[in-house]
């Protein structure tokens, strides 16, 4: 039986529908930094030794592990890219259609094929240091076109939430530059580091710009930034606390907080152990997981307040949204 609803309408995409669409694409990206982690920390940097062939010869791989888990780690990033594209497509169905989400949800399927591209050369190079790097950098960039998609799903297009002092937006936004900051340099600490990415037999490059304290001179000045990170973070906590009064214990800047302290003390232990794989993957998934929620941060303090006299901007959820709502004729 051929249904009466206009193919357009069963195309439409409602709001809620795309919002949970957002979600699973920013989990998605979110899953496939870990699992690319997990690829370098088993030494299964170079199971394929060819892109985007696994070998010379064959699109799949032989049976043997190390081969299996790249090429594992390949497909998962094409499903996500997949993904991208769905949600790409879902943004311009939604209605109302809404031009910032359109906006963002294209820079994903664009940075994924970046991101493909970049993977490609890594391998071709041997895994060598920089292309390393740039890989996961890459990742972090996508994750804030990730973020903000969700974030604008929850309010109205063209508004931002006006609720913060001029000192608490520029602390969380100072935060969260320190955050990236000591990201990049834990890329660098691991480029020094022991673990390549290759298996017995592989020869890969590692940083060496200071000679044998290479890895220890990178861990100090990681270790250093991601101090800085953290009293920034404490700063601004102690501002918005002082501004709001009473934290929800789920507020970002609680939760940053939180992760930061995670981290500075998994990266202590971890070193004093000389480095072991588990402990450095988990130490580069709380990374993500950390990068993730101070973006969030960032995009939830919002703008400084405006001057007395100024009207307000909106801060709501996005439904009800007046403005999206089809237009009523006054009666006469």
């Amino acid at each position: 039986m051929v249904s009466d609803v206009p193919l357009r309408e069963r195309l439409t995409v409602t709001p809620e529908r795309f919002r949970t669409a957002a979600w699973a694409t920013l989990l998605g990206l979110t899953v496939i930094v870990f699992t690319g982690a997990a690829v370098r920390l088993t030494d299964s940097g170079l199971g394929c030794a060819d892109w985007p062939r696994c070998t010379s010869n064959h699109l799949t791989p032989p049976d043997q592990l190390h081969a299996l888990i790249e090429f594992g780690n390949r497909a998962l990033s094409g499903l996500v890219g997949v993904v991208t594209v769905l949600v790409m497509l879902m943004a311009f169905m939604r209605r109302p259609l809404r031009r910032d989400l359109a906006a963002l949800s294209t820079l994903l399927p664009l940075g994924v094929v970046a991101q493909a591209v970049l993977g490609g050369y890594t391998v071709k190079e041997k895994l060598a240091p920089g292309f390393v790097m740039a890989h996961f950098s890459l990742s972090m960039i996508i994750l804030i076109a990730a973020v903000a998609l969700v974030w604008r799903t929850y309010h109205p297009a063209g508004s931002r939430p006006r609720v913060s002092s001029r000192s608490l937006v520029w602390t969380v936004r100072a935060s969260v530059v320190l955050g990236a900051i000591t990201i990049f340099a834990g890329t660098v600490a691991t480029a020094a580091g022991p673990h390549s990415g290759a298996h017995i037999g592989q020869i890969v490059r590692r940083l060496r710009f200071r000679g044998a304290g290479t890895l220890e001179w990178a861990v100090h000045q990681h270790a250093t930034i991601a101090a800085l990170f953290g009293l920034a973070v404490i700063a601004a906590w102690l501002l918005k606390r002082r501004e709001v009064r009473s934290l929800d214990p789920t507020e970002p800047l609680t939760v940053l907080g939180v992760l930061i302290a995670g981290q500075g003390l998994l990266g202590s232990v971890q070193y004093e152990l000389k480095l072991p794989a588990e402990m450095v993957w988990l130490h580069a998934a709380l990374a993500t997981v950390t990068w993730v929620v101070a973006l969030w941060a960032w995009a939830d303090t919002g703008s400084p307040r405006r001057a007395v006299g100024e009207p307000p901007v909106p801060d709501r959820l996005e439904e009800p949204v007046a403005s999206e709502r089809p237009i009523e004729a006054a009666p006469l």
